[in-house]
């Protein structure tokens, strides 16, 4: 995996940029009132888990992982998960995971041949390869397309879901009630004419994510990704540290300048690397994802809390259906 210093320069700018927050906040409020009722504990997680004294009381709670035998092998071979949780305790990622190349054709194949849904919606369907079409077809630019829970019909998939390795890194850094919550794969595209409103999407900011108290995620790039392929940007070392500014707030995305003034230039990680390149790191860490300039970029992910999954969407479904 070739790693970089990214700039914080106009770029990254463009794509932080804050327009139209408080009208996306007002739009999710529906989605926010059901986690509600579905689960009421959902609410001081929400509120309380984006503070640092609040997290470093309930990561007391944690449990040590108990020493289980495998039973299987790994597809990643010989790593150690104890070490892989070290080194995300100290840095928040570890970029050194490699698919097989049969995974990562089983999973591009499903990919390429099963409908997306665009933006987020789910009457935005089309196959990957109809995307300009798709764009046309709508009237809009579309940027991302989701397979949602259509990923668990890919043999291929539920194999990385269901490697060990996965799991005792889990076990190892979050505590021995690690469990997994989401599996996904999505289509980045890139497109001529994104709005501004699309382009401030939080994914296309430095954010942290708030889907539990303790959360690891898993990522697979299923497509060669270089700079120009939207690569995903990650900032060192701001798991366990955070700038009052960005704890007493209930937005999650904040502007580059900030975010890189504050946790310094030389920790922002600008991650590529041939299909098969994969990563984990804690999300609570500001990262981003960046917009696709040139080519199409698919990705996986699996991803690992503390507490139950939502069970009326599908994880990364913003809306209430």
């Amino acid at each position: 995996m070739q790693r970089s210093s990214t700039p914080a320069g106009q770029d990254l700018e463009a794509i932080s940029r804050n327009g139209g927050v408080f009208r996306r906040m007002a739009s999710r409020i529906p989605t926010y009132m059901t986690d509600l009722r579905e689960n009421p504990a959902w609410l001081p997680m929400f509120l309380l888990a984006r503070t640092i004294p609040f997290r470093k009381a309930h990561w007391l709670t944690a449990k040590p992982a108990a020493i289980v035998s495998r039973t299987r092998d790994s597809m990643f071979g010989d790593l150690k998960a104890d070490a892989i949780a070290t080194e995300l305790k100290r840095s928040g990622i570890y970029p050194g995971l490699k698919l097989p190349n049969a995974i990562i054709e089983g999973i591009a194949r499903f990919a390429r041949e099963t409908p997306c849904f665009g933006n987020f919606d789910r009457k935005l369907e089309f196959l990957p390869q109809d995307h300009q079409e798709a764009e046309r077809l709508f009237r809009r630019a579309i940027l991302s397309g989701h397979h949602y829970e259509r990923v668990l019909k890919c043999d291929a998939a539920i194999a990385v879901q269901q490697d060990p390795l996965l799991l005792e890194v889990a076990r190892h850094y979050l505590g021995d009630g690690a469990k997994l919550i989401t599996t996904r794969t999505w289509w980045s595209f890139p497109t001529s004419s994104p709005s501004d409103a699309e382009l401030s999407r939080a994914s296309f900011k430095f954010h942290f994510d708030l889907d539990d108290w303790r959360m690891l995620k898993f990522f697979f790039y299923l497509s060669d990704v270089d700079e120009e392929a939207g690569p995903h940007v990650y900032v060192r070392g701001s798991h366990n540290r955070r700038r009052l500014k960005h704890q007493l707030t209930l937005l999650v995305g904040h502007p580059a300048h900030e975010v890189v003034g504050f946790y310094g230039q030389q920790n922002v990680m600008t991650l590529t690397g041939g299909a098969g390149t994969g990563f984990v790191e804690d999300p609570f860490g500001f990262h981003m994802g960046t917009p696709a300039k040139t080519k199409p970029r698919l990705m996986m992910e699996v991803g690992f809390g503390v507490s139950k999954p939502s069970r009326r969407r599908f994880h990364g479904e913003p809306v209430v259906r």
